[in-house]
Order: structure tokens, then sequence, then C-alpha cells
């Protein structure tokens, strides 16, 4: 019980009162309505949540993200888009849905991306003609393709919650990430003919060819996860471990945008993010332990879903609850206390645990991007030191367009689904 309290003690002394008011209401719920279980079972769990060996991905997927955001990788992958698709109707816009792609599959952090992408791109937007909010708005929602393109820390966290192979869902994102680019590539030409937004100069071969050549190296973080997962020669942690070495030689090495003495900085602000990471692992771990253990999710969908609830309305549920879910909570919180409730019934009723991974995630990206508290849209707010209400003012025809992808891969399962099918 000591423990328990001065654990609580802790999470709110370093600003994490999210986690400590889990961590509370997990505890009085134990003491007040489950008599037979004693208090250090709650402790158990969240030791019990940290062991799985594929977590030890995550820090190492936050290191390489902090790296390349420090180095070169994002500018060389914008410059080398919009070499190809700038001079286009809407290009420079698409230019950065198109990179925020790129960039979160070798990242995987929607937070890395608004960061690295964001910072370069939204001085470009401003100058052909975009308001500030428009700009900031397909930041925001663009980084949230992070999400969905492998190696994403939310399948991750999804594939330790369900049990579903995280190998599967890193290959199941990417066609879902695929028909979301073309639903922004298709809004951006139309907001650019209706604006009147200028086009970039079309870029001469030599510089294509130039833009290519300089964006080698970082094409080389998606063959080493993907391939080296596909192929067998990686698991999905030791890949994060190659994407580490791979960023760390690219940047320090080759590029030189890195110094030994950035490694500090970097090292600690990934020791302080997989910190928030780790233990909102643990407390939810305990916590789902807790609801399972008193029936709570068999009580709950029993009310919301009934005895025969058909395949339609078991993933309208999913998507309505993690949509509101993710506009309160944190993403992880999110995934790790309805992932068990959601994914036994799911399961039941002959879902793919991958599609349904697919479908969490992107209302995860959603909510990361979407008010009240979308962690994106205060990353935005603190990095480009906007106020809030301009940071939200243009998100409205985003998240309808995420909203309708939600809704297409809901009803074709297909999309998520076709690419794991032609690896087997």
């Amino acid at each position: 019980m000591l423990i328990l309290f001065g654990l609580m003690l802790l999470l709110l002394l370093m600003g994490f009162p999210m986690m400590m008011t889990m961590l509370l209401s997990t505890l009085v719920y134990v003491l007040m309505y489950t008599p037979m279980v004693q208090p250090f079972i709650v402790v158990q769990q969240m030791m019990l949540g940290v062991q799985a060996p594929v977590l030890m991905a995550i820090p190492m997927f936050i290191l390489a993200a902090d790296i390349m955001s420090k180095g070169q990788t994002s500018e060389r992958l914008l410059d080398f888009v919009e070499s190809l698709v700038g001079h286009r109707s809407g290009g420079l816009a698409s230019t950065t849905s198109i990179t925020c792609a790129l960039f979160g599959a070798v990242s995987g952090s929607t937070q890395a991306t608004v960061v690295a992408v964001g910072t370069p791109v939204r001085k470009k937007l401003l100058d052909r003609g975009y308001s500030d909010s428009e700009a900031l708005a397909l930041i925001i929602n663009s980084s949230n393709l992070a999400y969905l393109i492998p190696p994403s820390l939310g399948m991750i966290v999804y594939g330790v919650a369900s049990g579903a192979s995280i190998g599967k869902l890193f290959i199941a994102g990417i066609g879902p990430a695929i028909v979301i680019i073309a639903l922004f590539v298709a809004y951006n030409v139309f907001y650019a003919k209706k604006n009147d937004i200028p086009r970039l100069p079309k870029a001469s071969t030599a510089e294509r060819v130039a833009a290519t050549r300089r964006c080698i190296l970082p094409f080389g973080f998606p063959v080493i996860i993907m391939g080296g997962i596909y192929s067998g020669i990686f698991s999905p942690t030791e890949a994060a471990a190659a994407s580490v070495l791979y960023a760390a030689f690219v940047e320090m090495v080759i590029y030189k945008s890195v110094k030994i003495k950035d490694l500090y900085d970097i090292s600690l602000s990934t020791g302080v993010l997989t910190t928030v990471v780790f233990v909102l692992v643990a407390v939810g771990q305990s916590f789902s332990w807790v609801i399972s253990y008193d029936r709570i999710p068999q009580i709950l969908t029993q009310g919301l879903l009934g005895e025969s609830a058909s395949v339609f309305l078991i993933l309208l549920t999913v998507n309505l609850v993690f949509f509101i879910g993710c506009m309160f909570v944190e993403a992880v919180v999110v995934i790790l206390i309805l992932t068990p409730i959601f994914a036994p019934i799911a399961h039941s009723a002959g879902i793919d645990l991958v599609h349904l991974g697919v479908l969490i995630t992107l209302q995860v990206a959603i909510g990361s991007g979407t008010p009240p508290f979308g962690t994106s849209i205060f990353t935005c707010c603190a990095i480009f030191d906007k106020p809030y209400l301009e940071v939200i003012r243009n998100e409205g025809p985003y998240i309808a367009i995420l909203l309708f992808a939600c809704f297409l891969i809901s009803a074709f399962p297909e999309i998520s689904l076709f690419l794991g099918g032609l690896m087997k």
C-alpha cells in the first residue's frame, strides 16, 4: 500500500496527473468493491504490464525519431516530394501530407513528425498564401498519419493489449494510409483551386535527380524496418534497434548534422517520453485487470450491444467509443483500457484483430488532432507559439476526411488486409 501511495505522489510531483488519477481510481475501486483482491496485486499487474519484450521497441523507435528530428532527414524528404508534386495545384499542401507519411515511416511518432516536418514547411505554406490556421491544421492531421505508417507506436501498444501480431499490424496500416493520403491530396487540390493558391515552379529533371540522390539514405529506414521484419531477419524489437543504429550513422557520420554533444539532450527527451509511455502502460494494465476481474467489459458490452450484435454494430460502436475517448484521454490510455473490452467481442464475431487494430489506431490518430485534448494540437501550440483556438480553427475538413476513411476501412476490410494476404 505504501508503495502505491508513494508512486502516486511521485507521479503528481513529476507532472503526470492523468496517470496518478488512473492509479488512484484503480486502487480506490479495489479497496471499496473487490475486498477479495489484495492491493499488492495492483503493483503486480503494473509490473506484468511492462514485461512484454516487444515494448522494448518503443524507446528505440522514439530515440531514432528524436535523432532524425534533430538532423536533416525531414528536410531531404520534403525536398524530394516537393520536386515531384510541388508544381501541381495544391502541390505544397500535398507535399506536406506525403512527407508526413514518409517521415512517419521512419519515426512512428506523431509529435516528432509535427516538429520535424511542420517546422520547415509552415513558412513555405504561409508564403504561398495559406492562412496560419489552415497550415497548422494540415500539419497536425497529416502528421497523424505517422500512427498508421509502420513503425507505429500505437500499433505496438495495441498489439500488446490484444495479442495481435505487430508485424501484421505494421503491414496492414499501409493500405489505409495510402487511401487517406489520396483523400488529403484531393482536398488539397480543391482548396488550392478555390482559394487561387499559386503553384510552385516545376522542378527540372536535374533537380529531381539531385533531390532523389539526397533522399536515398532516408529511404533506407522503411527498407530496414519492414524488409528486416518480413524477411525474417529482424523481430520488431530488433528492427527498432537497427533503426537507432542507422539513424545515428546517417545523421552523425554521413550528414554530420547531429554532434556527439547533442546526444545528451536527445537521450533525455527520449527518456522522458519513454517514461510517460511505460507508466501509462503499467497503470493501464492494472486498470484493465481490475475491470476484467469484475467482468465489467461483459456487462458494458451486453448493455451497449445486446446478446448477439452484428459485425456492423460492433464496428460502429468501436469507432464511436474510441473517437469520443480519444477526444478527452491520451491515446495510449484509451488503447490499453478499451482494447481488452472490445477485442474479445470483435474476435468472437469473426472480425480480424488486425483489421480491428487498424481501425483503433486510426481513431487514435484522429484523436491526437481532435479538440479538446488532442496531443498534436498542444504540440503545435508549443512549437509554433500559437493560441489554441487559432490552431484548431480549420481542422473540420481534415477530421471529416479521416472519419470518412474510417467508414471506408470499416466497410471494406480488404483495404487493411490485402497487403498482408499477399505476403502469406
